[in-house]
C-alpha cells in the first residue's frame, strides 16, 4: 500500500493507536500545488505537485516533568509509521523536561469533515485566469513591454488528532500572483502582486495596465541622494513591515526586556499608544477573504508557539486598537509566565481605521515626496528598537505637486515598523495585498497605504 493510498485521517488514527507515550499529537498535512510561469509574454512552464507530511509529537511524564519529542517526515508508508512513532517517543525520553509543558488540549468540538478526503488543487484553478493572462500578453506585446512572472496555488488539508480525543481538520487555500513588466531594453521594471484564495478575484488586464503606467513614469529618470523623504508606502510595503513586527511581538521576550515592546524598568508596553492615527491592527481566523486555521497547528515549539497547544481554539485578536497596543503573542505557557492573556499567533493580519482614500488620491495630495512600489531583502539590525534595513525595488517614483514626474534611484532604508507607525501622518483605504518579501511564509494581509513624512533612505542602492 502506497503512502497516499491510505486516507489522512486513517494515518492519524493508526499513529495514535501505535503510541505508547503518555500523550500524543499527530498532524497529517496533505499538500497539493499548481503553478504557471511565464517570461517575455510567453507561458513557459506549468505543473502540479502533491505530497504528505506527517508530524508526531510524543509526550512522556517523568519525575522531573513532562518531556516532548517531535519527528516530522514526508511520504511515510504504512510500514514506516510505527518507526516514526517510536522515534518521537525515543526523542521525548531522551529529552529533558519540556519548559512549555502543559496538559494537551481537550474539549474542542470534532471537525465534522475529519474523515473526508483532503481538498486538492489542480490546473483547473487557472481555468479563467490563464486565458485572461494570454490576452494580457497580447496587450503588453502591442504596447512594447514584456511580462514575466508566476502564479502559484496551494491547498493544504491539515488533520490534527490527539490522545485526548481531538479530531480537527482545516483546509487552507493559498494563491499568489507576481507580475513584472519590463521595457524591451530591460532598463525599466515594475512589479505588482496579488494574494488570492482561488484566482477568481485577480485580473491580469488590470495589473498589466497598472504596470504600463509605471513603466511610463520611469521614462524620466532622476537621481536623488540619501536622506529623509516624505514617502508613500503602498499596502504591500506596509504589510512586509508589520508582519515582521508581528513576528517580533513575543510577550515573553517583551517581559524579559529584549524587544521594542519592553517597558523601561520592567513589564511591557501594552496599553501605550504606538500611533496617534486611529489604526487597529488585528487578526481573525474568520476574516472574509483571509480565512485561516481557527485552531493552533504547531509542528514545533519555540518562542510563543507550543506543541502542547495543538488544537487550542483561536479567536479574533486586536494587537493594537485605535493606536494603542493591546496584546502580544503568547502560548499558554508564556502567558502563565508573564501574566499576559493567552494570545497565540494567527495566520492573517489586518490594519484598518484609515481614511477611505486610494493611493492615487494620496499621491494627488502630495506636494513633494516619494512613492514606493515594494520592499525586499529586509533584515533586522536591532531587536531592542526593531530597526530593520532593506532595499526598495522595481520602481521608486518622484511625486511633485500631486503628480508622479519620474523614477528615481533605489535606496537602502533603515526604519523600525513601530517608528513608522508612530510617525505616519495618514493612512488610506485598507485592501488585500501580497507582502513581497515574506510571501513564501505569510500571504494573508490587508493593509492601507501610509504617508510617512521622514522615511529614512539611508543610502543609495544599485538594486533594481
Amino acid at each position: 500500500m502506497s503512502a497516499r493510498s491510505s486516507k489522512p485521517h486513517e494515518v492519524v488514527e493508526r499513529a495514535l493507536e501505535l503510541s505508547r507515550a503518555d500523550g500524543c499529537v499527530v498532524i497529517a498535512d496533505e499538500q497539493s500545488t499548481a503553478n504557471l510561469r511565464w517570461a517575455g509574454n510567453t507561458l513557459t512552464t506549468n505543473g502540479v505537485t502533491r505530497g504528505r507530511t506527517l508530524t508526531v509529537v510524543a509526550t512522556v511524564d517523568g519525575k522531573e516533568g513532562t518531556a516532548s519529542g517531535v519527528v516530522s517526515r514526508s511520504a511515510v508508508t504504512p510500514d514506516e509509521l510505527e518507526p516514526l512513532v517510536r522515534a518521537a517517543e525515543a526523542a521525548a525520553r531522551g529529552a529533558g523536561p519540556a519548559e512549555d509543558a502543559q496538559s494537551l488540549v481537550t474539549g474542542v468540538e470534532r471537525s465534522p469533515e475529519f474523515t473526508e478526503a483532503p481538498a486538492e488543487t489542480s490546473s483547473a484553478v487557472f481555468a479563467d485566469f490563464a486565458p485572461a493572462l494570454g490576452e494580457a500578453f497580447a496587450r503588453a506585446r502591442a504596447g512594447g513591454r514584456e511580462l514575466y512572472g508566476f502564479a502559484n496555488h496551494e491547498m493544504v488539508s491539515s488533520y490534527v488528532g490527539t490522545s485526548t480525543g481531538l479530531r480537527l481538520r482545516h483546509d487552507q487555500p493559498n494563491g499568489t500572483l507576481e507580475l513584472n513588466a519590463k521595457s524591451p531594453d530591460r532598463t525599466r521594471s515594475a512589479w505588482a502582486g496579488r494574494s488570492t484564495r482561488d484566482f477568481k478575484d485577480v485580473d491580469p488586464a488590470a495589473l498589466d495596465a497598472e504596470l504600463a503606467v509605471r513603466l511610463g513614469w520611469a521614462e524620466r529618470r532622476v537621481e536623488l541622494p540619501a536622506g529623509r523623504y516624505e514617502t508613500l508606502l503602498p499596502p504591500t510595503a506596509v504589510a512586509d513591515l508589520l508582519i515582521y513586527q508581528m513576528w517580533s511581538a513575543s510577550g515573553r521576550d517583551a517581559v524579559e526586556g529584549r524587544t521594542v515592546f519592553s517597558k523601561p524598568g520592567g513589564g511591557t508596553r501594552v496599553g501605550e499608544k504606538l500611533t496617534d492615527l486611529p489604526l487597529t491592527l488585528r487578526s481573525d481566523p474568520n476574516e472574509p477573504g483571509l480565512e485561516s486555521a481557527p485552531f493552533v497547528i504547531a509542528h514545533s515549539s519555540g518562542g510563543d508557539q507550543s506543541v502542547f497547544d495543538n488544537g487550542l481554539p483561536l479567536a479574533a485578536t486586536e494587537w493594537m486598537r485605535e493606536g494603542e497596543l493591546r496584546h502580544l503573542t503568547t502560548s499558554r505557557h508564556s502567558a502563565g509566565l508573564t501574566g499576559l492573556p493567552v494570545a497565540p499567533g494567527i495566520d492573517n493580519i489586518v490594519l484598518d481605521g484609515g481614511e477611505d482614500r486610494s493611493l492615487e488620491e494620496m499621491v494627488a495630495n502630495t506636494g513633494s515626496g516619494l512613492l514606493l512600489t515594494c520592499l525586499w531583502y529586509i533584515r533586522e539590525v536591532d531587536p531592542a528598537s526593531l530597526l530593520l534595513t532593506g532595499l526598495t525595488r522595481d520602481g521608486v517614483y518622484l511625486v511633485e505637486n500631486g503628480e508622479v514626474t519620474g523614477e528615481v534611484n533605489n535606496f537602502r532604508f533603515n526604519e523600525s515598523p513601530v517608528g513608522v507607525l508612530g510617525r505616519a501622518t495618514e493612512a488610506g483605504r485598507t485592501e488585500k495585498t501580497l507582502p513581497r518579501e515574506w510571501s513564501d511564509w505569510f500571504t494573508r494581509a490587508a493593509m492601507p497605504a501610509l504617508r510617512v513624512p521622514d522615511f529614512n533612505m539611508s543610502s543609495v542602492s544599485q538594486g533594481v
